[in-house]
């Protein structure tokens, strides 16, 4: 019961009875009576009995339906045509009629046979079975159609029952299939976006943005299909609405019958109730539209929010780690152009954030649904940005202090060195006169207004000014230069009393207490060179010329034992503090090396393995990586790791610094294997360096110098220790430590020279040996050659002996190669050497001869007992012993090994 309760109700259309239909034993024809009746009309149908109840009730249930319930509550009329029948299909059809017809009847009309026995049989037989019909309305028993016009006016009749109404009943079939399909279309198209709009207010929103296009895009399909259904369905019925009003359209006398004018008033509700529809459809589709690109809008900026964020807080993190204030001038500097980079990295960063939060506020005044979400996130990148530019500032203004404070030191410690050379420049001889004296107290007096220059005639001001960057090694240093500067007003104090005196009272000149060194070496007062050599450390650069050495010692003497008190406690904080700057300078210019070689492994090396850019790297470099940049990981691992760290503990200790190459004097051989790289690494770079990838690897690492350049940095490093090297053992002369600078110094020139040395010998060409067989490379260099060959011809001999050739030599532990340089043009690049092996000598049979008559600069080498004989000239004596030397050792350890 309940699943029949369940089950739609659906009632009957033209299409379900179509075949019953086309019989044409009953029709609706559209004619009224007087009040408005509908009216049924029964034709002569000669199976008529034959029809099956079913199909009968089933057609007369369709046609009560048709009319408007208003014309129905009225009653039905109903015709029976039987004019050409007999009484038994009059009684039939009454029966069936009074047993089946669904509706309420007006009046019955019968149209009696017109055969003569038969109309008196109808008569009899109405009079006698007339309450067997059990109708309860009229029957009327008419003679002909005449006596119908009575009562139906003609103009509601069909033509065969005599009347005016046009009737095509295949016509009437497809209008009443087509007004019920059209019926059906609406009520599905109303299902349909019914159903969608449903789909629709049930939908989750996504919560990444793919899924939300993909949402979107599916919502916006579906819509386009539905609005295509629609436009389709209202096409139908206008095209509908043309056909039931073609009859009026084709001529202007023609009127349509009530019930066709029940048809166009069906068709036109149900067009209006379409056109309700899709207005009710269209105003939620743009309510659901927006919401969901507000939805796409939101995940658009969660997701550009989350970006931002992750490189705002990045930025934060490095900003964060600059804590360093800067130790120099220089490092200050430096810290400041590295501030200003973060300051123009983040400026990318910093305008897309403020673009966000002004888009995060134009969607909260669109109205968007997610206002609570939007706006915290917009606070979040100001506050951001804020905070940015506000730490940015701060460490500006910071490191501004710090560049002014040792700009201020800096003044201060040179104006004591210029004071120091004041003292020390004024002429004892000149001093001892009224005149001379007065002139040294104004020189002095004059010096000592320039003292506001440094600003720290007041310590106690001086420290509250940059209270807030003194860090305790920054005020130690400060401290020291106080007190310099105290030293040397102490020194001047005591030099303008003294001249004081001598300006007050002349008095005799004082002569010189140290005589020439020539004329009196013995008597020279051991007293005086210490404060001698003090001075010359001091002020190197104030003595340039010989002629003016002497002169200028005479001079700087005098007094010597007043100032030396004060000097030599001076003296020591000035070699500490020289040495101090050169650790300094080696440890800044260590760590920018460090990160010149990662910006090359991370920001060329690295990228020729990223698939984004391969399509750039030209066929000539692929799969070459290794040619064109060497042994750089190992190096650039070498000193991050380890070199870097151990002479970063050389700032308290600059004594360890000698120590830490001594003890790297095995790993800094790693220069060797990259220079001897160098050669092949350049003719790659010749061949690819304006490739458009090593273009766009500069770009991102904001290069102002190509890779090239950059590969370079190795070669210059290894050579740049040497010069620290030595500017350190400058000064610590006769100091403690002097020894082990000096043998670190000489461990960094013979890798140097080792390095150099195989730079050559990988130019050798045509030896077909193996010259790593060759033992260790001691020594190479270019000689004139002279050979002697006893069993050769005298005139080749003799002619030997005159015409030198240039040889260029390789001294190895078991080898000498004899070699011609020969110098070649590379595409336009600068010459490069080559080396065409002529000669060899194996170590084990040769012997030398020292001296060669007539010239120091040469040597013999002689082969297999004097046959062969080869006299070689070096450009130098030096050179000459040097080689001497190297061959000795070579020929004693050979000696000793046999033995």
């Amino acid at each position: 019961t309940d699943e029949i309760m369940q089950q739609e109700i659906r009632p009957l259309v033209a299409v379900d009875i179509i075949e019953q239909l086309h019989r044409q034993f009953a029709i609706l024809s559209g004619g009224r009576g007087k009040d408005g009746a509908p009216i049924i009309t029964f034709p002569e149908f000669a199976g008529f009995s034959e029809i099956p109840d079913d199909d009968f009730l089933n057609v007369v249930t369709y046609l009560t339906s048709i009319p408007s319930l208003e014309a129905a509550s009225i009653g039905f009329i109903i015709i029976i045509d039987r004019r050409r029948d007999k009484w038994s299909a009059v009684k039939a059809s009454l029966t069936r009629i009074a047993g089946a017809f669904p509706g309420n009847l007006q009046l019955v009309f019968v149209l009696r046979p017109s055969r003569f026995i038969q109309r008196a049989i109808a008569d009899i037989g109405i009079k006698l079975y007339r309450d067997d019909f059990k109708m309860k309305v009229p029957i009327i028993m008419l003679n002909s159609v005449s006596d119908l016009h009575g009562y139906i006016d003609k103009s509601q009749l069909t033509r065969e029952l005599g009347g005016t109404l046009e009737y095509g009943h295949s016509q009437w079939i497809h209008h009443r299939t087509a007004i019920e399909n059209f019926a059906m279309t609406v009520k599905t198209t109303a299902q349909m976006l019914q159903t969608f709009g449903t789909d629709l207010a049930e939908t989750e929103l996504p919560n990444d943005v793919q899924c939300t296009e993909e949402l979107l895009s599916s919502h916006t399909d579906h819509h386009s299909k539905l609005k295509d259904e629609l436009k389709l369905a209202v096409k139908q019925g206008a095209t509908l609405l043309t056909c039931i009003r073609e009859p009026v359209t084709r001529s202007a006398n023609s009127k349509l019958s009530p019930d066709e004018l029940e048809n166009v008033a069906t068709v036109e509700r149900l067009l209006a109730q379409l056109d309700e529809t899709e207005k009710a459809f269209d105003q939620f589709w743009t309510k659901h539209h927006l919401k969901l690109e507000q939805c796409l809008q939101l995940r658009h900026f969660e997701h550009d929010f989350r970006e931002v964020k992750l490189t705002l807080d990045n930025l934060m993190e490095t900003q964060a780690g600059f804590a360093d204030i800067g130790d120099s001038v220089t490092r200050v500097e430096n810290l400041l152009k590295e501030q200003k980079h973060l300051e123009e990295k983040g400026q990318g960063p910093l305008e897309k954030a403020q673009s966000l939060a002004l888009h995060g506020e134009q969607l909260i005044q669109n109205n968007h649904y997610a206002v609570d979400s939007i706006r915290p996130k917009c606070v979040e990148l100001r506050r951001i940005c804020d905070d940015f530019t506000n730490e940015t500032k701060k460490k500006y203004d910071i490191l501004g202090k710090s560049l002014e404070l040792h700009k201020q030191l800096d003044k201060a410690s040179q104006w004591c060195e210029a004071g120091i050379y004041l003292l020390a420049s004024q002429a004892v001889d000149k001093c001892q006169s009224q005149e001379g004296a007065e002139t040294a107290l104004v020189e002095i007096e004059k010096f000592l207004v320039t003292a506001k220059e440094h600003q720290l005639s007041n310590p106690k001001e001086f420290y509250n000014q940059f209270d807030m960057i003194l860090t305790p090694e920054i005020k130690a240093n400060a401290q020291r230069i106080v007190q310099k500067l105290e030293d040397v007003q102490e020194m001047f104090d005591k030099r303008q009393v003294s001249l004081k005196k001598l300006a007050a009272k002349q008095t005799r000149p004082v002569q010189p207490v140290a005589p020439h060194p020539e004329s009196s070496p013995k008597r020279a007062s051991p007293k005086i060179t210490r404060p001698a050599a003090v001075v010359m450390f001091l002020f190197p650069s104030v003595i340039k010329e010989e002629g003016r050495r002497k002169s200028y010692w005479n001079e700087m003497v005098w007094n010597v034992s007043a100032l030396w008190s004060l000097w030599q406690g001076l003296i020591e904080k000035c070699i500490s503090k020289s040495q101090g700057h050169i650790i300094n300078e080696l440890i800044e210019t260590e760590r920018v090396y460090v990160e010149e070689l990662q910006s090359i492994i991370e920001g060329y090396a690295s990228e020729m393995d990223n698939p984004n850019l391969v399509h750039l790297i030209p066929s000539a470099l692929q799969n070459k990586k290794e040619i064109l940049f060497g042994n750089l990981p190992e190096i650039y691992d070498f000193h991050n790791r380890i070199f870097l760290k151990e002479i970063e503990n050389c700032i308290e200790n600059p004594e360890l610094l000698a120590r830490c190459f001594l003890k790297r004097k095995e790993d800094l051989q790693i220069y060797e294997k990259y220079c001897q790289n160098k050669p092949r690494s350049e003719a790659l770079w010749r061949q690819c360096g304006d490739s458009i990838f090593f273009q766009e690897c500069q770009r991102k690492l904001d290069h102002k110098l190509s890779l090239d350049a950059y590969l370079l940095k190795p070669v210059q490093r290894i050579t740049k220790y040497q010069l620290l090297l030595k500017e350190m053992l400058k000064c610590s002369k006769n100091s403690e430590g002097t020894a082990e600078l000096e043998e670190a110094l000489a461990t960094v020139l013979d890798i140097i020279k080792s390095v150099n040395d195989s730079m050559h010998q990988i130019a050798i060409t045509g030896y077909e040996g193996d010259v790593s067989e060759l033992g260790k490379l001691l020594m190479q260099g270019s000689f004139n050659v002279w050979t002697d060959h006893k069993k050769g011809h005298n005139k080749v001999k003799d002619l030997a002996r005159f015409k030198p050739m240039q040889r260029h030599l390789f001294l190895y532990t078991k080898m000498l190669l004899f070699c011609k340089k020969r110098e070649e043009n590379t595409d336009g690049h600068e010459k490069t050497a080559s080396y065409s092996f002529k000669n060899s000598l194996k170590m084990s049979t040769v012997g030398i001869t020292e001296n060669v008559k007539g010239d120091n600069k040469k040597f013999e080498i002689w082969y297999n007992g004097r046959e062969e004989v080869y006299i070689i000239q070096a450009s130098s004596v030096e050179l000459k012993n040097t080689w001497i030397s190297e061959i000795r050792k070579v020929l004693t350890g050979q000696l000793e090994a046999c033995r």
